[in-house]
């Protein structure tokens, strides 16, 4: 097995998560490459089913897994999902769990917009039928370079400035759909409170990769959805807000190494 990518050929309910859990096997390691925990897979092994929306499969068989910088992480979300695949007794631990520290964050203010977004768009045919998760709004913010980023939680200072910076494009935002309008001290509050539980998975993702390609590892990059959905090449605008295609897993480590086509080659 050489480095493979796993996307789905239409809108991504192909049954992907059962070619990953089979593709694991070979793999010395898996990376989530894009999307949010609106996508995932469920494997079922030995008659025990795991649900995984932001995790990497490979985390089931004990595989090295990362969450890489395509992905927008909710941070309550992936905690949780921590603590509930602990309880099916797999254990999550830095050892095997690395989030890329230059990966963007769903905040609590994302589901909201997302919601209100979609509910006034009254006119036939405007929904775009969103999970409601936040996914969308947090890529807006990406884009936008206003988003807090997973390395950001170490820094307290850090975030009261990019939360006042998310305030100066999200309160009109807001008041335009009937939402209050962003309480910073309260949206602080809340990081501060889940850093603790995300730090110690955080590292520079694309170190982890490079370390593995000069290594010789075998590398599994999950796709969470299909190329129907890619934001670019799929059935737009009836998408989601990534590139979910192949060429995706690339941007994890190519600005730092202008050999990942070959990377991804091999």
């Amino acid at each position: 097995m050489a480095n493979v990518a796993v996307v789905g050929a239409q809108w991504g309910d192909e049954g992907k998560g059962k070619i990953v859990d089979w593709l694991s096997n070979r793999a010395d390691m898996v990376v989530r490459f894009q999307g949010g925990h609106n996508a995932g897979h469920t494997l079922v092994v030995d008659g025990k089913v795991y649900k995984l929306a932001l995790l990497p499969s490979g985390v089931v068989q004990g595989k090295p897994s990362i969450i890489g910088n395509g992905v927008v992480v909710d941070p309550w979300h992936l905690v949780g999902e921590i603590e509930k695949i602990a309880a099916q007794g797999v254990a999550i631990s830095p050892d095997i769990l690395t989030i890329a520290d230059n990966a963007c964050l769903i905040l609590p203010i994302h589901p909201a917009l997302d919601v209100a977004r979609e509910a006034a768009a009254s006119a036939p045919g405007a929904k775009i039928g969103t999970t409601g998760r936040g996914i969308g709004p947090a890529y807006e913010d990406k884009v936008g370079r206003r988003a807090i980023r997973v390395c950001d939680l170490a820094n307290a200072d850090d975030l009261k400035v990019k939360i006042d910076r998310l305030r100066s494009h999200h309160d009109p935002l807001r008041a335009g759909l009937g939402l209050e309008p962003i309480d910073p001290e309260a949206l602080l509050a809340q990081l501060l409170e889940i850093a603790p539980k995300i730090l110690p998975y955080v590292k520079p993702a694309w170190r982890v990769l490079d370390q593995a390609q000069k290594a010789g590892k075998r590398v599994l990059f999950e796709g969470a959805q299909g190329a129907f959905l890619d934001v670019d090449h799929g059935t737009y605008p009836y998408v989601t807000s990534s590139n979910t295609v192949a060429g995706q897993a690339a941007a994890i480590k190519g600005a730092r190494d202008a050999g990942v086509h070959e990377f991804l080659r091999k």
